[in-house]
Protein backbone atom coordinates (compact mmCIF):
# COMPACT_ATOMS: atom_id res chain seq x y z
CA UNK A 1 0.00 0.00 0.00
CA UNK A 2 2.85 2.36 0.93
CA UNK A 3 4.50 1.55 -2.38
CA UNK A 4 1.28 2.33 -4.26
CA UNK A 5 0.91 5.65 -2.46
CA UNK A 6 4.54 6.51 -3.26
CA UNK A 7 4.01 5.73 -6.95
CA UNK A 8 0.87 7.88 -7.05
CA UNK A 9 2.68 10.73 -5.33
CA UNK A 10 5.58 10.44 -7.76
CA UNK A 11 3.24 10.45 -10.76
CA UNK A 12 1.36 13.44 -9.34
CA UNK A 13 4.67 15.27 -8.80
CA UNK A 14 5.72 14.57 -12.39
CA UNK A 15 2.40 15.85 -13.70
CA UNK A 16 2.73 18.99 -11.59
CA UNK A 17 6.24 19.59 -12.98
CA UNK A 18 4.93 19.27 -16.54
CA UNK A 19 2.01 21.57 -15.75
CA UNK A 20 4.45 24.18 -14.40
CA UNK A 21 6.50 23.97 -17.61
CA UNK A 22 3.38 24.50 -19.68
CA UNK A 23 2.33 27.53 -17.61
CA UNK A 24 5.70 29.27 -17.86
CA UNK A 25 5.26 31.77 -20.70
CA UNK A 26 7.61 31.90 -23.66
CA UNK A 27 10.34 34.38 -22.84
CA UNK A 28 10.48 37.48 -25.08
CA UNK A 29 13.71 38.54 -26.75
CA UNK A 30 14.95 42.05 -25.87
CA UNK A 31 15.17 44.28 -28.95
CA UNK A 32 16.42 47.70 -29.93
CA UNK A 33 13.77 50.39 -29.91
CA UNK A 34 12.50 50.75 -33.50
CA UNK A 35 12.83 54.56 -33.36
CA UNK A 36 16.55 54.13 -32.76
CA UNK A 37 17.37 51.06 -34.81
CA UNK A 38 15.94 52.44 -38.07
CA UNK A 39 18.94 54.78 -38.03
CA UNK A 40 21.67 52.17 -37.38
CA UNK A 41 22.88 48.76 -38.54
CA UNK A 42 23.28 47.30 -35.04
CA UNK A 43 21.67 43.93 -34.42
CA UNK A 44 17.95 44.21 -33.65
CA UNK A 45 17.30 41.25 -31.27
CA UNK A 46 19.73 41.50 -28.36
CA UNK A 47 19.77 37.94 -27.05
CA UNK A 48 18.77 36.17 -23.85
CA UNK A 49 20.50 36.65 -20.51
CA UNK A 50 21.68 33.52 -18.68
CA UNK A 51 18.68 33.68 -16.34
CA UNK A 52 16.18 34.08 -19.18
CA UNK A 53 17.77 31.26 -21.19
CA UNK A 54 17.54 28.88 -18.24
CA UNK A 55 13.90 29.86 -17.67
CA UNK A 56 13.00 29.33 -21.33
CA UNK A 57 14.95 26.04 -21.52
CA UNK A 58 13.02 24.86 -18.47
CA UNK A 59 9.82 24.94 -20.53
CA UNK A 60 11.05 22.02 -22.69
CA UNK A 61 9.19 18.78 -21.90
CA UNK A 62 12.13 16.62 -23.05
CA UNK A 63 9.84 14.48 -25.22
CA UNK A 64 11.06 10.95 -25.96
CA UNK A 65 9.67 11.18 -29.49
CA UNK A 66 10.75 14.73 -30.16
CA UNK A 67 8.99 16.09 -33.23
CA UNK A 68 11.26 19.13 -33.16
CA UNK A 69 14.20 16.95 -34.26
CA UNK A 70 12.29 15.74 -37.31
CA UNK A 71 11.47 19.37 -38.10
CA UNK A 72 15.17 20.31 -38.24
CA UNK A 73 16.85 19.83 -41.65
CA UNK A 74 20.16 18.94 -39.94
CA UNK A 75 18.57 16.82 -37.17
CA UNK A 76 19.97 18.68 -34.17
CA UNK A 77 19.24 16.83 -30.90
CA UNK A 78 17.12 19.71 -29.66
CA UNK A 79 15.99 18.33 -26.28
CA UNK A 80 19.64 17.44 -25.60
CA UNK A 81 21.08 20.91 -26.03
CA UNK A 82 18.11 22.59 -24.34
CA UNK A 83 18.38 20.25 -21.35
CA UNK A 84 22.01 21.30 -20.93
CA UNK A 85 21.05 24.98 -21.00
CA UNK A 86 18.40 24.33 -18.34
CA UNK A 87 21.19 22.92 -16.14
CA UNK A 88 23.43 25.94 -16.77
CA UNK A 89 25.87 23.87 -18.84
CA UNK A 90 26.05 26.39 -21.67
CA UNK A 91 29.32 25.42 -23.37
CA UNK A 92 28.28 21.76 -23.31
CA UNK A 93 25.02 22.82 -24.95
CA UNK A 94 27.00 24.33 -27.82
CA UNK A 95 29.09 21.18 -28.16
CA UNK A 96 25.85 19.22 -28.47
CA UNK A 97 24.68 21.63 -31.18
CA UNK A 98 28.01 21.40 -33.01
CA UNK A 99 27.58 17.65 -33.40
CA UNK A 100 25.01 18.35 -36.12
CA UNK A 101 25.27 22.05 -36.95
CA UNK A 102 28.42 23.85 -38.09
CA UNK A 103 26.80 27.30 -37.78
CA UNK A 104 24.63 27.51 -34.65
CA UNK A 105 25.13 31.27 -34.11
CA UNK A 106 23.96 31.82 -37.69
CA UNK A 107 21.02 29.41 -37.63
CA UNK A 108 19.84 30.75 -34.29
CA UNK A 109 19.42 34.13 -35.99
CA UNK A 110 18.17 33.51 -39.52
CA UNK A 111 16.48 30.09 -39.66
CA UNK A 112 12.67 29.98 -39.93
CA UNK A 113 12.25 27.98 -36.72
CA UNK A 114 8.55 28.85 -36.59
CA UNK A 115 7.90 26.70 -39.67
CA UNK A 116 10.42 23.94 -38.86
CA UNK A 117 11.48 22.73 -35.40
CA UNK A 118 9.21 25.02 -33.37
CA UNK A 119 6.21 24.13 -35.56
CA UNK A 120 6.42 20.56 -34.21
CA UNK A 121 6.97 21.46 -30.54
CA UNK A 122 4.23 19.86 -28.45
CA UNK A 123 3.83 23.01 -26.35
CA UNK A 124 2.76 24.85 -29.49
CA UNK A 125 -0.42 22.78 -29.76
CA UNK A 126 -2.12 24.69 -26.94
CA UNK A 127 0.22 27.62 -26.43
CA UNK A 128 3.59 28.92 -27.56
CA UNK A 129 6.43 26.54 -28.53
CA UNK A 130 9.82 26.54 -26.85
CA UNK A 131 12.00 29.30 -28.33
CA UNK A 132 14.44 26.83 -29.89
CA UNK A 133 16.13 29.34 -32.21
CA UNK A 134 16.70 31.87 -29.43
CA UNK A 135 18.23 29.18 -27.22
CA UNK A 136 20.48 28.02 -30.06
CA UNK A 137 21.70 31.59 -30.52
CA UNK A 138 22.23 31.95 -26.76
CA UNK A 139 24.43 28.84 -26.50
CA UNK A 140 26.58 29.90 -29.46
CA UNK A 141 26.92 33.49 -28.27
CA UNK A 142 27.72 32.47 -24.69
CA UNK A 143 30.53 30.16 -25.78
CA UNK A 144 31.99 32.75 -28.17
CA UNK A 145 31.95 35.45 -25.49
CA UNK A 146 33.48 33.20 -22.84
CA UNK A 147 36.57 31.88 -24.55
CA UNK A 148 35.14 29.66 -27.25
CA UNK A 149 34.91 25.87 -27.28
CA UNK A 150 37.52 23.12 -27.56
CA UNK A 151 38.58 22.25 -31.08
CA UNK A 152 36.60 19.27 -32.41
CA UNK A 153 38.27 15.89 -32.60
CA UNK A 154 39.51 14.84 -36.03
CA UNK A 155 39.89 11.40 -37.50
CA UNK A 156 43.33 10.36 -38.82
CA UNK A 157 44.24 11.73 -42.24
CA UNK A 158 42.78 9.71 -45.10
CA UNK A 159 44.99 11.09 -47.85
CA UNK A 160 41.91 12.11 -49.84
CA UNK A 161 41.45 15.66 -51.11
CA UNK A 162 38.14 17.39 -51.85
CA UNK A 163 37.44 20.70 -53.60
CA UNK A 164 34.44 22.67 -52.34
CA UNK A 165 33.19 25.38 -54.71
CA UNK A 166 31.47 28.19 -52.83
CA UNK A 167 31.90 29.20 -49.19
CA UNK A 168 28.21 29.61 -48.41
CA UNK A 169 26.15 27.54 -45.95
CA UNK A 170 26.25 24.31 -47.98
CA UNK A 171 29.98 24.56 -48.75
CA UNK A 172 30.90 25.43 -45.16
CA UNK A 173 28.90 22.45 -43.89
CA UNK A 174 30.50 20.00 -46.33
CA UNK A 175 33.99 21.30 -45.59
CA UNK A 176 33.56 21.04 -41.83
CA UNK A 177 32.18 17.51 -41.92
CA UNK A 178 34.83 16.17 -44.31
CA UNK A 179 37.69 17.84 -42.41
CA UNK A 180 36.51 16.24 -39.14
CA UNK A 181 36.57 12.87 -40.88
CA UNK A 182 40.22 13.27 -41.85
CA UNK A 183 40.00 14.56 -45.40
CA UNK A 184 42.02 17.41 -46.89
CA UNK A 185 39.58 20.14 -47.98
CA UNK A 186 40.07 23.28 -50.08
CA UNK A 187 37.25 25.83 -50.49
CA UNK A 188 37.21 28.03 -53.60
CA UNK A 189 35.31 31.31 -53.10
CA UNK A 190 34.69 33.84 -55.88
CA UNK A 191 34.49 36.86 -53.55
CA UNK A 192 37.16 38.13 -51.19
CA UNK A 193 35.66 36.76 -47.96
CA UNK A 194 34.13 33.37 -47.19
CA UNK A 195 30.50 33.20 -46.14
CA UNK A 196 28.50 33.55 -49.34
CA UNK A 197 24.97 34.81 -48.71
CA UNK A 198 25.76 35.03 -44.98
CA UNK A 199 28.34 37.75 -45.66
CA UNK A 200 26.93 39.48 -48.72
CA UNK A 201 23.20 38.80 -48.78
CA UNK A 202 21.98 39.21 -45.19
CA UNK A 203 22.18 42.66 -43.57
CA UNK A 204 24.38 43.44 -40.57
CA UNK A 205 21.36 44.22 -38.37
CA UNK A 206 20.10 40.65 -38.83
CA UNK A 207 23.40 38.75 -38.96
CA UNK A 208 26.59 40.57 -37.85
CA UNK A 209 29.59 39.85 -40.09
CA UNK A 210 31.94 39.20 -37.18
CA UNK A 211 29.76 36.25 -36.13
CA UNK A 212 29.96 34.73 -39.60
CA UNK A 213 33.74 35.10 -39.68
CA UNK A 214 34.05 33.61 -36.19
CA UNK A 215 32.12 30.53 -37.31
CA UNK A 216 34.26 30.25 -40.44
CA UNK A 217 37.46 30.46 -38.36
CA UNK A 218 36.52 27.11 -36.83
CA UNK A 219 36.91 25.58 -40.31
CA UNK A 220 40.44 26.88 -40.56
CA UNK A 221 41.24 25.35 -37.15
CA UNK A 222 40.31 22.04 -38.75
CA UNK A 223 42.87 22.67 -41.50
CA UNK A 224 40.44 23.70 -44.23
CA UNK A 225 42.13 25.94 -46.79
CA UNK A 226 40.05 28.81 -48.16
CA UNK A 227 41.11 30.35 -51.49
CA UNK A 228 39.22 33.58 -52.11
CA UNK A 229 38.92 35.64 -55.32
CA UNK A 230 38.98 32.30 -57.14
CA UNK A 231 36.27 31.81 -59.77
CA UNK A 232 35.71 28.20 -60.77
CA UNK A 233 34.60 28.29 -64.39
CA UNK A 234 37.13 31.05 -65.12
CA UNK A 235 40.32 30.46 -63.12
CA UNK A 236 39.83 26.70 -63.34
CA UNK A 237 37.02 24.33 -64.30
CA UNK A 238 35.58 21.40 -62.37
CA UNK A 239 37.17 19.03 -64.87
CA UNK A 240 40.61 20.56 -64.26
CA UNK A 241 40.20 20.22 -60.49
CA UNK A 242 39.51 16.51 -60.85
CA UNK A 243 42.31 15.98 -63.36
CA UNK A 244 44.98 17.81 -61.37
CA UNK A 245 44.62 17.42 -57.65
CA UNK A 246 41.26 16.40 -56.22
CA UNK A 247 39.48 13.11 -55.60
CA UNK A 248 35.99 14.67 -55.45
CA UNK A 249 34.29 18.03 -55.94
CA UNK A 250 31.31 19.59 -54.19
CA UNK A 251 29.45 22.46 -55.92
CA UNK A 252 27.70 24.87 -53.56
CA UNK A 253 27.54 28.05 -55.61
CA UNK A 254 24.01 29.01 -54.59
CA UNK A 255 21.45 31.00 -56.55
CA UNK A 256 22.84 34.43 -57.24
CA UNK A 257 21.32 35.21 -60.63
CA UNK A 258 18.42 37.65 -60.11
CA UNK A 259 14.97 37.37 -61.64
CA UNK A 260 13.36 40.55 -63.00
CA UNK A 261 9.76 41.62 -63.65
CA UNK A 262 9.98 42.14 -67.40
CA UNK A 263 8.10 45.46 -67.30
CA UNK A 264 8.89 48.74 -69.15
CA UNK A 265 11.52 50.93 -67.51
CA UNK A 266 13.36 48.09 -65.77
CA UNK A 267 16.66 49.12 -67.39
CA UNK A 268 16.46 52.63 -65.88
CA UNK A 269 19.17 54.19 -63.70
CA UNK A 270 18.17 53.50 -60.11
CA UNK A 271 16.80 49.98 -60.63
CA UNK A 272 18.63 47.25 -58.70
CA UNK A 273 18.10 43.58 -58.05
CA UNK A 274 17.94 42.89 -54.30
CA UNK A 275 20.99 40.67 -54.73
CA UNK A 276 23.05 43.51 -56.21
CA UNK A 277 21.77 46.09 -53.74
CA UNK A 278 22.48 44.04 -50.60
CA UNK A 279 25.83 42.82 -51.93
CA UNK A 280 26.93 46.39 -52.60
CA UNK A 281 25.94 47.52 -49.11
CA UNK A 282 27.72 44.59 -47.47
CA UNK A 283 30.75 44.51 -49.75
CA UNK A 284 31.38 48.24 -49.35
CA UNK A 285 30.64 48.16 -45.59
CA UNK A 286 28.00 50.86 -45.84
CA UNK A 287 26.62 49.38 -42.60
CA UNK A 288 29.69 50.71 -40.73
CA UNK A 289 29.01 54.44 -41.19
CA UNK A 290 30.74 56.84 -40.58
CA UNK A 291 33.88 54.66 -40.51
CA UNK A 292 33.06 53.68 -44.09
CA UNK A 293 31.10 56.39 -45.91
CA UNK A 294 30.58 54.07 -48.85
CA UNK A 295 26.85 53.76 -49.45
CA UNK A 296 26.40 52.35 -52.98
CA UNK A 297 23.51 54.75 -53.59
CA UNK A 298 22.02 57.79 -51.87
CA UNK A 299 18.31 57.04 -52.21
CA UNK A 300 15.53 59.38 -51.12
CA UNK A 301 12.50 57.18 -51.78
CA UNK A 302 12.83 53.44 -52.42
CA UNK A 303 10.26 50.93 -53.65
CA UNK A 304 11.05 47.27 -53.02
CA UNK A 305 9.02 44.78 -55.04
CA UNK A 306 8.46 41.44 -53.31
CA UNK A 307 7.26 39.85 -50.09
CA UNK A 308 10.03 37.52 -48.95
CA UNK A 309 12.79 37.85 -46.37
CA UNK A 310 15.14 39.37 -48.95
CA UNK A 311 12.55 42.03 -49.75
CA UNK A 312 12.29 42.86 -46.03
CA UNK A 313 16.09 43.02 -45.82
CA UNK A 314 16.24 45.40 -48.78
CA UNK A 315 13.46 47.67 -47.52
CA UNK A 316 14.90 47.86 -44.00
CA UNK A 317 18.40 48.51 -45.36
CA UNK A 318 17.01 51.37 -47.48
CA UNK A 319 15.60 52.97 -44.35
CA UNK A 320 18.99 52.83 -42.69
CA UNK A 321 20.57 54.56 -45.68
CA UNK A 322 18.24 57.48 -45.06
CA UNK A 323 15.44 56.79 -47.54
CA UNK A 324 11.71 56.51 -47.27
CA UNK A 325 10.93 52.84 -47.89
CA UNK A 326 7.90 51.15 -49.46
CA UNK A 327 7.12 47.47 -50.08
CA UNK A 328 4.96 46.62 -53.12
CA UNK A 329 3.55 43.08 -53.04
CA UNK A 330 0.87 41.64 -55.29
CA UNK A 331 -0.78 39.41 -52.69
CA UNK A 332 -2.06 40.07 -49.16
CA UNK A 333 -0.06 39.96 -45.96
CA UNK A 334 -1.16 36.40 -45.12
CA UNK A 335 0.43 35.17 -48.39
CA UNK A 336 3.77 36.89 -47.80
CA UNK A 337 6.59 34.28 -47.67
CA UNK A 338 8.75 36.39 -45.32
CA UNK A 339 9.03 35.41 -41.66
CA UNK A 340 6.38 37.07 -39.49
CA UNK A 341 9.17 38.48 -37.31
CA UNK A 342 10.81 40.21 -40.28
CA UNK A 343 7.51 41.73 -41.47
CA UNK A 344 6.78 42.92 -37.94
CA UNK A 345 10.22 44.51 -37.60
CA UNK A 346 9.82 46.27 -40.96
CA UNK A 347 6.44 47.69 -39.93
CA UNK A 348 7.80 48.84 -36.56
CA UNK A 349 10.66 50.65 -38.27
CA UNK A 350 8.39 52.58 -40.61
CA UNK A 351 8.42 50.64 -43.89
CA UNK A 352 5.19 51.40 -45.76
CA UNK A 353 3.32 48.41 -47.27
CA UNK A 354 1.31 48.53 -50.50
CA UNK A 355 -0.29 45.08 -50.52
CA UNK A 356 -2.46 43.63 -53.30
CA UNK A 357 -0.47 45.90 -55.61
CA UNK A 358 1.31 44.90 -58.81
CA UNK A 359 3.93 46.95 -60.75
CA UNK A 360 2.97 47.87 -64.32
CA UNK A 361 5.91 50.03 -65.38
CA UNK A 362 8.80 52.05 -63.97
CA UNK A 363 8.63 55.76 -64.75
CA UNK A 364 11.72 57.72 -65.76
CA UNK A 365 12.82 61.25 -66.64
CA UNK A 366 14.56 62.40 -69.82
CA UNK A 367 17.91 61.11 -68.48
CA UNK A 368 16.46 57.62 -67.79
CA UNK A 369 16.54 58.09 -64.01
CA UNK A 370 13.74 56.48 -61.99
CA UNK A 371 10.98 58.89 -60.96
CA UNK A 372 8.32 56.46 -59.80
CA UNK A 373 6.35 53.30 -60.45
CA UNK A 374 2.92 52.81 -61.97
CA UNK A 375 0.99 50.10 -60.13
CA UNK A 376 -2.31 48.28 -60.39
CA UNK A 377 -4.54 47.17 -57.53
CA UNK A 378 -5.19 43.42 -57.23
CA UNK A 379 -7.76 41.15 -55.62
CA UNK A 380 -7.36 37.52 -54.63
CA UNK A 381 -8.94 34.73 -56.64
CA UNK A 382 -8.63 30.94 -56.37
CA UNK A 383 -5.39 29.26 -55.14
CA UNK A 384 -2.67 28.67 -57.76
CA UNK A 385 -0.01 25.94 -57.92
CA UNK A 386 1.79 27.43 -54.90
CA UNK A 387 -1.32 26.97 -52.76
CA UNK A 388 -1.73 30.74 -52.37
CA UNK A 389 -4.71 32.63 -53.77
CA UNK A 390 -3.95 33.97 -57.24
CA UNK A 391 -3.92 37.79 -57.56
CA UNK A 392 -6.28 39.19 -60.21
CA UNK A 393 -5.94 42.75 -61.60
CA UNK A 394 -8.63 45.31 -60.75
CA UNK A 395 -9.26 47.09 -64.04
CA UNK A 396 -8.83 50.87 -63.99
CA UNK A 397 -7.18 50.94 -60.56
CA UNK A 398 -3.80 52.24 -61.80
CA UNK A 399 -1.92 54.67 -59.56
CA UNK A 400 1.63 56.01 -59.22
CA UNK A 401 4.09 55.79 -56.31
CA UNK A 402 6.94 58.34 -56.52
CA UNK A 403 10.47 56.96 -56.09
CA UNK A 404 14.04 57.49 -57.22
CA UNK A 405 15.13 53.88 -56.59
CA UNK A 406 13.48 50.53 -57.28
CA UNK A 407 14.71 47.21 -55.86
CA UNK A 408 13.42 44.01 -57.45
CA UNK A 409 13.19 41.12 -54.99
CA UNK A 410 11.14 38.38 -56.62
CA UNK A 411 13.67 35.54 -56.53
CA UNK A 412 17.00 34.26 -57.85
CA UNK A 413 18.23 31.53 -60.15
CA UNK A 414 21.47 29.53 -60.10
CA UNK A 415 24.51 31.11 -61.75
CA UNK A 416 25.19 28.97 -64.84
CA UNK A 417 28.98 29.49 -64.92
CA UNK A 418 30.11 26.24 -63.26
CA UNK A 419 27.82 23.77 -65.08
CA UNK A 420 28.33 25.59 -68.41
CA UNK A 421 32.07 24.96 -68.20
CA UNK A 422 31.59 21.30 -67.32
CA UNK A 423 29.11 19.97 -69.88
CA UNK A 424 28.89 16.47 -68.33
CA UNK A 425 26.98 18.00 -65.40
CA UNK A 426 23.28 17.82 -66.24
CA UNK A 427 20.98 20.68 -65.27
CA UNK A 428 17.24 21.30 -65.30
CA UNK A 429 15.63 23.89 -67.56
CA UNK A 430 15.81 26.29 -64.60
CA UNK A 431 19.57 25.79 -64.38
CA UNK A 432 19.66 23.76 -61.16
CA UNK A 433 22.07 20.83 -61.05
CA UNK A 434 20.40 17.43 -61.23
CA UNK A 435 21.58 15.18 -58.38
CA UNK A 436 20.76 11.80 -56.92
CA UNK A 437 18.42 12.64 -53.98
CA UNK A 438 20.16 10.12 -51.72
CA UNK A 439 23.82 10.89 -52.47
CA UNK A 440 23.68 14.42 -53.96
CA UNK A 441 26.03 13.19 -56.73
CA UNK A 442 25.59 14.87 -60.11
CA UNK A 443 25.63 13.12 -63.48
CA UNK A 444 29.44 13.48 -63.48
CA UNK A 445 31.09 10.84 -61.26
CA UNK A 446 32.87 12.32 -58.26
CA UNK A 447 31.05 15.64 -58.54
CA UNK A 448 28.43 16.38 -55.88
CA UNK A 449 26.22 19.44 -55.35
CA UNK A 450 23.87 20.87 -52.75
CA UNK A 451 22.06 23.96 -51.54
CA UNK A 452 20.40 26.52 -53.80
CA UNK A 453 22.33 25.34 -56.88
CA UNK A 454 20.25 22.14 -56.57
CA UNK A 455 17.00 23.22 -54.89
CA UNK A 456 16.71 26.77 -56.19
CA UNK A 457 16.61 29.69 -53.75
CA UNK A 458 15.73 28.33 -50.29
CA UNK A 459 16.83 28.70 -46.65
CA UNK A 460 20.25 28.60 -45.01
CA UNK A 461 19.37 25.54 -42.95
CA UNK A 462 18.01 23.57 -45.93
CA UNK A 463 21.29 24.20 -47.77
CA UNK A 464 23.16 22.94 -44.71
CA UNK A 465 20.96 19.84 -44.60
CA UNK A 466 21.86 19.01 -48.19
CA UNK A 467 25.50 19.73 -47.38
CA UNK A 468 25.46 17.19 -44.55
CA UNK A 469 23.90 14.57 -46.81
CA UNK A 470 26.48 15.25 -49.53
CA UNK A 471 29.39 15.09 -47.06
CA UNK A 472 28.36 11.60 -45.91
CA UNK A 473 28.00 10.47 -49.52
CA UNK A 474 31.42 11.90 -50.48
CA UNK A 475 33.07 10.09 -47.58
CA UNK A 476 31.37 6.85 -48.59
CA UNK A 477 32.37 7.38 -52.24
CA UNK A 478 36.02 7.88 -51.30
CA UNK A 479 36.34 5.38 -48.46
CA UNK A 480 33.70 2.76 -49.17
CA UNK A 481 32.24 3.11 -45.66
CA UNK A 482 30.06 5.40 -43.55
CA UNK A 483 31.72 8.24 -41.60
CA UNK A 484 32.02 8.00 -37.80
CA UNK A 485 28.89 9.00 -35.90
CA UNK A 486 28.68 11.99 -33.55
CA UNK A 487 28.47 11.19 -29.83
CA UNK A 488 24.87 10.00 -29.31
CA UNK A 489 24.86 10.63 -25.56
CA UNK A 490 22.14 12.98 -24.29
CA UNK A 491 21.55 14.29 -20.77
CA UNK A 492 19.40 12.19 -18.47
CA UNK A 493 16.02 13.70 -17.69
CA UNK A 494 13.19 12.30 -15.60
CA UNK A 495 10.44 14.35 -17.21
CA UNK A 496 10.45 12.78 -20.68
CA UNK A 497 7.14 11.97 -22.32
CA UNK A 498 5.90 10.62 -25.62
Amino acid sequence: MAKMTEEKTGARGGAQAKSKKKKTPRQPMPEQDPRRRRHNFEEVPQGYSEETAILEAGRCLQCKKAGCIQGCPVNIHIPGFIGLIAEGRFVEALLKLKEQNALPAVCGRVCPQESQCEALCILGKKGEPVAIGRLERFAADYAREHGGVPDPEQAPATGKKIAVIGAGPAGITVAGELARWGHDVVIFEALHLAGGVLMYGIPQFRLPKEIVQYEISSLQKLGVEIRTDYIIGKTQTVDQLLEEDFDAVFIGTGAGLPVFLGIPGENAIGVFSANEFLTRVNLMKAYDFPKYATSPIRPRQVITVGGGNVAMDSARTSLRLGAGSTIVYRRSRSEMPARAEEIHHAEEEGVEFHLLTNPVRILTDEKNHVTGMECLKMELGEPDASGRRRPIPVEGSNFIIPADTVIISIGNQPNPLVPQTSPEIEVTRKGTIITDPETMMSSKPGVFAGGDIVSGAATVISAMGQGKKAARAIHRYLMGEDPPEANPETPDNDTQED
